[in-house]
């Protein structure tokens, strides 16, 4: 189904595109949610006023969310969260979480929708992206360190662990792969 964009839609495109999309998508979300409309002719004839008319639209919300993507930019948020041994959490830090700590921080409303990260199941730092609109799209670094610790333990911690886990490493039982073997029988070998 061809369908032409009349809002700009995240991963898809912006105002005034005409995408080839499965009809389901198209049928049951981008149309119904006044996304898109079928691209027909008749509205083929409509794209260079949708153009201008986003475009204007594009640069009101850039310009009004501005000063809120530099608040955003470069803010850390710390996670207190219990770990086993490896680092691996109990639970995750998702993106609802993530977007209640930046909206107490920032004191603007921040929905999930907008945190565009993976569910955080580790102890480490992380980068999250924040869709404010298709331009403006801040950075915020997360921080999820052991319960009990302090955040900065998670930088020293963190290259700790990594080092620990290529020791902990255990050799493989059985032949070596032929390479090696022939590696080793071409090596010469030093002699005393």
């Amino acid at each position: 189904m061809k369908v032409l964009l009349i809002k700009d839609v995240y991963k898809l495109g912006r105002a005034g595109d005409v995408k080839k999309v499965a009809d389901g998508y198209g049928r049951n979300f981008l149309i119904s949610q006044g996304f898109a409309v079928l691209a027909t002719a008749g509205a083929m004839k409509q794209i260079e006023k949708i153009k201008s008319q986003a475009e204007i639209r594009r640069s009101a919300q850039n310009s009004e969310l501005k000063s809120l993507a530099d608040q955003i930019q470069g803010v850390t948020l710390t996670f207190p969260a219990k770990a086993g041994e490896t680092g691996k959490l109990y639970g995750s830090i998702t993106t609802q979480d993530l977007a209640t700590a930046l909206t107490e921080k920032v004191r603007f409303e921040v929905k999930r929708q907008q945190v565009d990260v993976r569910p955080i199941r580790t102890l480490g730092e992380f980068t999250a992206h924040v869709r404010l609109t298709m331009d403006l799209v801040p950075e915020v670094k997360v921080i999820v360190h052991r319960e009990g610790e302090s955040a900065d333990s998670v930088k020293e911690g963190g290259e700790g662990q990594a080092e620990e886990q290529k020791e902990a490493k255990p050799k493989r039982a059985g032949r070596k792969p032929k390479e090696e073997a022939k590696a080793e029988q071409a090596a010469p070998t030093p002699e005393a």
